[in-house]
């Protein structure tokens, strides 16, 4: 780590332009410096390219984050084909400060705070392609505590594919961040989350985002880890709530997930999981909502299964590749849903990357996706990505 120490004597301005001469000069990954005694500050992140080239077999996708990384739930179906699309952006590159300071009492506490511009509606494709960044992570570690945005503690990211797509093994995945307040000793976690209830209307329709929940979700996990990798079991309970007018319903959920990954060289590996339960928007970018609101004004929660599994292997120092699957099944209760709810998604992948250096990769990624309706309608999506990374 490169280092700056301020002195009391140093000036704001002083300390400011230090600060600023780090960020331009340094070119090592974690790059920081000191804060007075105590304090270090960690920077780091990357700049990403990337481009894709995305074939439907029904309609386009619209401009927004289904043409920037894979979503399930927007793989058109039932519309009439149009061409294929080429997309271009850098919304991914992200950039992190990272805090550590020692106290009086002799116990750390650390911060964390990034950003990307991956999901922000803000900006276009038209001029000057402004994208305006959204918080990613901000939260705090004490003592065995962890407070503030993060990744939720249902999710793995231990299981998450070497991938140039956003998420990669997304049909299956747990992918979800959100306000915690988490503790950890040893090997377990418990957590209270944020809640919210994402419902689809009686006989379907646009999805309702409720906001009405009067309880924090909880979930419990354990973590074993070993030489061979690591293996995730993790518990989650929640409240569905909606109330509006003349609804006014909350039922309870819940949900499971086992993941881990198993280290079969220095450089191979094989991750997986398996979710299953009233997941709803804990799974798959929420392609399943939490509930559907029945003909009675009774809410009724929705279960699913999601299921990954990916293969990574290096060919040389160089040269690595990953392979992936992943699906999802969703049981929709179609009396109250009706047929035009996704019913099922599934999706393979392989790529090719290529390290140029330590901190600089560039790499080919394909997929081949479907959506399939309770109706039985379907719609394929095919996409070629290719990406530029550099870590700083």
């Amino acid at each position: 780590m490169q280092q700056i120490t301020f002195n009391k004597g140093h000036t704001r301005l002083t300390q400011l332009a230090a600060v600023m001469m780090t960020l331009l000069v340094c070119q090592s990954a974690h790059a920081g410096f000191k804060m007075g005694d105590n304090t270090e500050i960690g920077i780091g992140g990357y700049v990403k390219l990337d481009a894709m080239w995305t074939d439907t077999s029904d309609a386009s996708i619209a401009t927004g984050v289904g043409r920037d990384f894979y979503v399930p739930s927007l793989i058109p179906v039932g519309g009439v084909s149009e061409s294929a699309k080429w997309d271009m952006h850098a919304r991914q590159s992200r950039f992190f400060i990272t805090s550590d300071t020692m106290l009086e009492n002799g116990k750390k506490i650390s911060g964390r705070f990034e950003f990307d511009m991956m999901s922000t509606s803000v900006g276009d494709q038209r001029i000057s392609n402004g994208y305006a960044p959204e918080i990613r992570h901000a939260f705090i570690n004490y003592d065995g505590w962890t407070l503030g945005q993060t990744w939720s503690t249902f999710m793995d990211v231990g299981a998450l594919p070497d991938s140039l797509d956003f998420v990669g093994t997304t049909d299956g995945t747990v992918f979800i961040r959100q306000a915690v307040v988490r503790y950890t000793t040893g090997g377990f976690q418990v957590a209270l989350e944020n809640p919210e209830t994402t419902v689809t209307p009686f006989n379907g329709g646009a999805r309702v985002v409720t906001d009405d929940n009067s309880v924090p979700d909880v979930v419990v996990r354990y973590n074993h880890t070993a030489d061979w990798g690591g293996l995730t079991l993790a518990g989650l309970t929640r409240q569905l709530s909606y109330q509006q007018g003349a609804i006014d319903d909350s039922t309870r959920a819940s949900g499971v997930s086992f993941s881990g990954k198993f280290n079969l060289t220095k450089t191979d590996d094989i991750r997986f999981s398996v979710t299953y339960g009233d997941v709803g928007r804990y799974l798959s970018l929420n392609t399943a909502n939490d509930a559907v609101l029945q003909a009675n004004n009774k809410l009724k929660a929705i279960s699913s299964v999601g299921y990954t599994l990916a293969y990574k292997h290096a060919w040389n120092d160089q040269w690595r590749s990953s392979f992936f699957y992943s699906g999802q099944q969703i049981d929709n209760p179609i009396e109250s849903t009706g047929l035009a709810q996704t019913a099922k998604t599934s999706s393979y992948s392989a790529n090719l990357i290529y390290q140029l250096a330590s901190k600089i990769s560039v790499g080919a990624e394909f997929r081949h996706a479907t959506r399939v309706l309770e109706s039985d309608l379907e719609g394929d999506l095919n996409r070629i990505q290719f990406s530029a990374k550099y870590d700083f």
